[in-house]
């Protein structure tokens, strides 16, 4: 697994995090921020390229890693923060940014997750 593609997603995830937080404190709904919504489009591209990048690396490794599991916690990574966003963009409350917090929560917790499987645990 590309350790620099890794980087960036918990980077871009921890902003979009601190910024889901700010606007649910500031009781402002997501729908008007474009800054959240191009970081996540950032962050949904990183994704894209981990899930590139690691079937690659999947598929050309001799470690004793589980690729199905593997796959499947880069598939999930990828369509939770489409889900999670549009969940938000539907709700008028800031709430919606609870949701999005608790979705790039889900994609960062994914990403240990990735890398205990990565390490053969």
């Amino acid at each position: 697994m590309n350790p620099f593609v890794l980087g960036a997603v918990v980077v871009l995830g921890l902003a979009v995090a601190v910024l889901a937080v700010v606007l649910v404190v500031r009781d402002v709904a997501v729908r008007h921020s474009d800054l959240l919504f191009g970081l996540i489009a950032l962050l949904e591209l990183a994704l894209l390229v981990q899930l590139v990048t690691g079937s690659v690396a999947l598929a050309g490794t001799e470690r004793d890693v589980e690729g199905v599991t593997f796959v499947a916690y880069l598939v999930t990574n990828l369509l939770a923060l489409p889900i999670g966003a549009f969940w938000a963009l539907a709700d008028k409350t800031r709430v919606g940014g609870a949701v999005v917090l608790v979705t790039v929560l889900t994609v960062l917790a994914l990403q240990l997750r990735l890398v205990s499987i990565w390490a053969g645990a």
